[in-house]
């Protein structure tokens, strides 16, 4: 059985809760695939730094947690700081240059402008995090699009799909040229 970890971290209020959550329903529900999302966060959920952890497996998934991170999602150095050190010798780290900046690591690191490219392309930030969720999976193949846009389509108001799905292609297309 081979599984994958990820990762997020961010300040409370960037939005990747609801990406790994939209990652982990992806992978259950529209590719068949066994997956746990957990998260933690401060009593500051507004402001602090927040983790979200993923297991996404084709067997059996027994613990919640990321201990060993195949994939590290970073936007906010605080975030990077506390956590950076789950990441697996080898594994992808993924941050945001406007709000990173890594240390040496034994890891491949995309430093990807997501937050400048969503607000330069969409004119709004609010749909930041389905725009880091496009790099991972442009990065790795983690899902396919189709499934994210399916839960996309599902969990978010009608009113904004067409915003999301775009900031979806901005990452994966930012995802595809640096991997």
């Amino acid at each position: 059985m081979e599984s994958t970890g990820i990762v997020f971290t961010a300040s409370g209020g960037q939005g990747v809760i609801t990406t790994a959550i939209i990652l982990a329903r992806a992978a259950t529900i529209f590719e068949g695939k066994n997956a746990i999302q957990s998260q933690s966060y401060g009593a500051a959920a507004r402001g602090g730094a927040t983790r979200a952890d993923i297991l996404i497996s084709d067997g059996n998934l027994y613990y919640p947690k990321v201990e060993s991170a195949d994939v590290f999602v970073a936007l906010m150095q605080e975030g990077y700081n506390k956590y950076a050190h789950l990441i697996r010798p080898g594994g992808l780290m993924i941050v945001d240059p406007r709000y990173v900046k890594p240390g040496n690591m034994n890891a491949k690191i995309l430093e990807l402008p997501m937050y400048d490219t969503v607000v330069k392309e969409i004119g709004k930030p609010i749909v930041y995090s389905v725009c880091v969720l496009g790099a991972l999976i442009g990065a790795t193949g983690i899902c396919k699009p189709e499934s994210a846009i399916s839960v996309i389509q599902d969990a978010m108001p009608p009113a904004f799909f067409d915003m999301n799905k775009k900031a979806l292609e901005i990452g994966i297309t930012l995802g595809k040229e640096a991997a």
